[in-house]
């Protein structure tokens, strides 16, 4: 069943004057994940809410959506928007992800982060966050994370922030978190015909 809302919500991160939602195809990322439709999904590191919404618009009414970030502003905003809206389904939850997320362990079936990543990799504090999601998935759940290539792209993080698939997998497999999806050609065509991001997911079991 479709949830066509046309809700976007406006406030979110911008990437030097661009919003994740005007270069970043999150329905196409979305349908990567091979969703049934019903899941427990988390947007982790949700933003302005756009891939949050784009998920509640591809899954049916038994899907549960938790829509995560750390910018309290974004959460206030979405909640209105969905409180407006009627929508009982997508939960914002205000949390820092390498710290502590208010869910239960085994909580959600997939997790996704999109331009996210790198941002633990500024802070120090990829592992930390890496095992905070590993507590919230289940028993065979799935982490799916989505960023730039390790290019110079002009824009995004700097280069030294960015990492390859290969160190991601190191960095999920001493947390025993398995890969089991890579997606080189995802994101937006770059000058040379390259695609700008990459899809990994890793399962947990």
């Amino acid at each position: 069943m479709s949830n066509d809302t046309g809700l976007h919500p406006s406030n979110g991160h911008r990437i030097k004057g661009r919003t994740s939602e005007s270069f970043i195809d999150a329905r196409d990322v979305i349908s990567r994940l091979n969703l049934k439709g019903n899941e427990v999904f988390m947007d982790a590191g949700c933003g302005d809410g756009h891939a949050t919404m784009i998920a509640y618009d591809m899954m049916n009414d038994e899907a549960t959506i938790y829509a995560v970030d750390t910018y309290q502003p974004s959460i206030e905003d979405l909640k209105k928007d969905l409180d407006k809206e009627g929508i009982s389904n997508v939960i914002p939850i205000q949390s820092d992800i390498s710290r502590k997320i208010t869910l239960d362990d085994d909580t959600v079936d997939i997790c996704l982060s999109i331009n996210v990543f790198h941002h633990f990799v500024m802070t120090k504090s990829t592992d930390e966050a890496i095992i905070e999601l590993k507590r919230i998935i289940k028993p065979d759940g799935k982490i799916a994370v989505m960023d730039y290539k390790k290019l110079d792209t002009g824009y995004g993080p700097p280069v030294k922030f960015k990492r390859s698939p290969e160190e991601l997998e190191e960095m999920f497999l001493k947390q025993d978190l398995k890969m089991v999806q890579l997606d080189t050609e995802v994101g937006e065509v770059l000058d040379d015909g390259t695609m700008s991001h990459y899809l990994i997911v890793f399962q947990k079991g």
